[in-house]
């Protein structure tokens, strides 16, 4: 039985998407233009276009897709699509899998640490209530659209992930330029803390998830030694053998440049618990950040 999986071209998708094929996994990606092979199928979700005979027989549902978060600053029009591109997409896949003849039994999908919202120095597991804010509240209507699969009895598991490590993009993509350029500093106040994963234990992370039934519900994509943004900075110097500036990175600048991003996606503090992995038996590969750092890297 296949594996279908939507936002397959992003950078977690696609190394999901390798490691589950590499592993034997049939894997079914649905993408937006004219599919190439049987390994692909069609869906348009911005136009609510998906054949429900996709989904029929399959294991299970790796839902992904999602316009990105970064890149690019938050104007109106592009905070509308932050929104549809992941509740209205998620919605027209709970329906198509409610319509297919055989159901898929496990949804598997995407959301995001800013569920919480800004938790200061607080752990946090996944026991704990959505924050405040724009992106808390995405993150809510996207979870609530997911959730609506248990009722034809789908197991859901919710993906709240933090900062994703990769050199091939990502946040740490991003940064890698201005740390080999010595000039990484800490932002802000540098105090809040930082969540974070390596690619690799995100995936493996995604693969315990799909074999595991007792995990359901939202699941913290975290490793279990979240660092300070100041830390983080260090850190990631010594890594690569680069100066860091010690003089942070105003948050008045930030907000110049980045606009409501900074304040919602660079400034606040996630200390995050991954609970559900770590009570299921995942065994992290990367509990340390030099240590993720230097693996990625």
């Amino acid at each position: 039985m296949a594996i279908i999986v939507t936002g397959a071209s992003g950078l977690l998708g696609g190394a999901l998407v390798a490691a589950l094929r590499g592993a034997g996994e049939q894997v079914v990606t649905l993408v937006r233009r004219e599919p190439r092979g049987g390994d692909e199928a069609l869906w348009r979700p911005a136009e609510g276009v998906l054949d429900p005979a996709v989904l029929d027989g399959a294991s299970a549902v790796v839902h992904l897709a999602g316009a990105p978060i970064a890149g690019r600053r938050w104007t109106a029009a592009y905070k509308q699509e932050l929104v549809r591109s992941r509740v209205d997409s998620t919605r027209l896949l709970v329906r198509a899998m409610r319509e297919a003849g055989t159901p898929p039994g496990v949804l598997v999908s995407a959301s995001g640490m800013d569920f919480y919202g800004d938790t200061g120095d607080r752990v946090v597991d996944e026991s704990a209530g959505a924050g405040l804010g724009f992106l808390a509240e995405l993150c809510v209507r996207w979870e609530a659209e997911a959730a609506a699969a248990e009722e034809f009895g789908a197991r859901v598991a919710l993906l709240r992930t933090s900062m994703a490590l990769s050199r091939r993009g990502g946040p740490l993509g991003r940064m890698l330029p201005i740390f080999k350029a010595g000039l990484g500093a800490p932002l802000g106040s540098g105090r809040q803390y930082w969540s974070w994963i390596s690619e690799p234990d995100w995936v493996g992370a995604v693969r315990h998830i799909l074999a595991t039934p007792d995990v359901t519900g939202p699941v913290n994509m975290a490793s279990p030694a979240p660092v300070t943004n100041a830390v983080f900075t260090r850190t990631l110097g010594q890594v690569l053998g680069r100066p860091t500036v010690p003089m942070p990175v105003p948050r008045l600048a930030l907000s110049l440049g980045l606009g409501e991003l900074a304040g919602a996606g660079l400034l606040p503090s996630h200390r995050l618990r991954p609970g559900k992995l770590l009570d299921t038996g995942y065994e992290f590969a990367h509990g340390d950040l030099a240590d993720a750092l230097r693996a990625v890297l």
